[in-house]
């Protein structure tokens, strides 16, 4: 790969981006961002139809594309809002719970109802949104002519409520990291520093316990779980990554406890370039399986990896996000930037992929083109007839670049980012605000 594309011109169509929505309070500084606003996950149900973010104030916000013939196909507009999940206090370990959505995942839609579960450090929920009518109330005067009688009435209009259906509580003595729906829509996987258990969508008070790391002596712990997700077809299939770099693949038919993988991906760390961040940066901070589920791709704190499960010796293509960076890694460390999780995520088709950066940049690789473009999601992007987003180049300051290393801001990430399953949008969430860009 020659570098991103820098220049307006020299952009191909598929990597071409228009602005297209922004919602969210702009600011002129993030410190006047409540930290309840901040957005902590992003997720489109699977037709695209519908948008779900969630934020550290224990908020669903959920978006409904625009159907109609009038206006822009790519354009959101707001559905509701419920409160999924509360600060707790847990007695026993003297230990607050945030409300904080860690993830959010959608169920297939079977009827005019849509199911998603949410999860915060401690606990799952399933929710179900639907249409209810909306009872309007008027009054009837008494048929002897005497006291008023107040009646409700159904009218045509509804309007979207969210109703908790189930809570799955009380499996997780570590915070939990991600959940991921499997194919078979039955059940799921919740997973934390150390363990993985499967829940029945139907059960609240019993789950299995499928992996387990935790050594019989804390001392010789060596790696936590950081991320999981089932395979998009086959129902006994999953992956998760750790912090030591390694993507293990697991198969629940080979053995109830699946604590020994069936296939390991991983880069080894050459000795001689080994240093003291090496295991920091190659932990694995999200995995997805493609659409087709031939592929995994993995992100690390500078890379892109995506493997082959056919081949685990070695990835087939690996992508680097910011190498720039590099020279840099002692002041990350000290100002914790370097712990930052990063998700990645599929265009519908495979052929391209997208994750996000600092200074609310974010890039995007086309496969097939071996081509790349960094872009900033910023409000810019309103004027102007087309909305196209310009390229960034970044480097050293004496380079000529459109943003400088030493310019970028730390406090502005994108970290949380998802494709459309079907068209070319994109949902990037920027600290508070929810970008959404088209092709």
């Amino acid at each position: 790969m020659n570098g991103p594309i820098t220049e307006l011109g020299d952009l191909p169509e598929d990597l071409t981006w228009n602005f297209s929505q922004v919602f969210g309070d702009s600011v002129e500084s993030t410190e006047d961002i409540a930290e309840a606003d901040i957005i902590s996950a992003v997720k489109f149900n699977h037709s695209g139809e519908y948008l779900a973010t969630g934020d550290r104030g224990g908020r669903v916000v959920l978006f409904e594309r625009n159907q109609t013939d009038v206006g822009n196909a790519a354009e959101y507009r707001f559905f509701t809002e419920f409160q999924s999940h509360e600060a707790e206090f847990d007695y026993l370990k003297s230990l607050e719970i945030e409300e904080k959505i860690n993830q959010i995942e959608w169920l297939k839609q079977c009827n005019s109802s849509h199911f998603l579960l949410t999860t915060n450090d401690k606990t799952v929920k399933l929710w179900k949104v639907s249409d209810r009518p909306i009872r309007a109330e008027h009054e009837s005067p008494n048929s002897s002519g005497g006291a008023v009688i107040p009646m409700i009435r159904r009218t045509n209009a509804t309007q979207p409520e969210a109703r908790c259906k189930r809570t799955f509580a009380h499996a997780h003595a570590y915070h939990i990291n991600s959940i991921s729906v499997n194919s078979d829509e039955e059940t799921f996987i919740s997973t934390d520093d150390l363990r993985i258990n499967l829940w029945n969508l139907a059960v609240t008070d019993q789950s299995f316990n499928i992996v387990d790391i935790k050594p019989e002596n804390m001392e010789e712990l060596t790696e936590v779980i950081t991320c999981s997700q089932f395979h998009p077809s086959h129902c006994n299939i999953f992956a998760y990554g750790s912090s030591r770099g390694s993507i293990k693949v697991a198969d629940m038919r080979e053995a109830a406890l699946c604590d020994k993988h069936s296939k390991q991906f991983e880069v080894e760390i050459d000795p001689a370039k080994k240093s003291f961040f090496s295991e920091i940066i190659s932990s694995v901070s999200d995995v997805k399986f493609s659409h087709d589920g031939r592929y995994i791709m993995s992100r690390d704190y500078l890379t892109i990896k995506i493997w082959d499960l056919q081949m685990e010796r070695e990835p087939i293509e690996e992508y680097n996000v910011h190498n720039y960076l590099k020279p840099r890694l002692c002041d990350l460390y000290e100002n914790d930037s370097i712990f930052d999780k990063y998700e990645v995520s599929w265009s519908g088709d495979d052929r391209q992929i997208m994750t996000g950066s600092y200074n609310n940049l974010f890039h995007v690789f086309d496969r097939d083109s071996n081509q790349d473009v960094i872009l900033h999601a910023s409000r810019d992007a309103i004027e102007g007839p087309t909305h196209v987003l310009s390229p960034m180049s970044i480097g050293a300051p004496e380079d000529n670049v459109s943003l400088s290393v030493d310019n970028i801001n730390f406090s502005q990430k994108i970290m949380h980012a998802a494709w459309h399953p079907e068209r070319q949008i994109i949902a990037l969430a920027a600290v508070n605000n929810l970008y959404l860009f088209r092709q």
